[in-house]
């Protein structure tokens, strides 16, 4: 049984609302979960208090026996300091621009360097 701590969708239409559960990771998003460890209300402002809460106890005994988190309460696990932060890329490389978009603003940046110099030796 590979368990998975993962968000359950609650709430009405367009006024989402998750728990966190511990879930088998074969049951479906909403069905059946095994203990709820918190909830996540991405309604309120990212500094409220009560947009995330967790059971910090629970959650560190479902992590220790195993159970993996989802991608989204790992970043909350980590911004709450139960677990280390992962590491969000940058820029992915499909977002990056394409090579001849790169050489148009190689060419761009020569220019302003090129524009700059040539300002600062006639100034000097």
């Amino acid at each position: 049984m590979s368990l998975r701590i993962r968000l359950a969708r609650g709430g009405a239409k367009k006024r989402p609302f998750y728990r966190i559960v511990v879930a088998d990771s074969r049951s479906p998003r909403d069905g059946r979960f095994i203990e709820k460890l918190g909830t996540f209300d991405p309604m309120l402002p990212r500094d409220h208090e009560r947009r995330v809460v967790l059971k910090d106890e629970r959650v560190k005994y479902w992590l220790g026996v195993g159970a993996l988190p989802s991608d989204r309460v790992a970043r909350f696990l980590g911004l709450s300091g139960l677990t280390e932060a992962r590491k969000v890329p940058e820029q992915t490389k499909q977002a990056q621009p394409k090579a001849k978009a790169q050489e148009r603003l190689r060419e761009a940046e020569e220019k302003a360097r090129a524009a700059a110099e040539a300002a600062a030796s006639a100034e000097g």
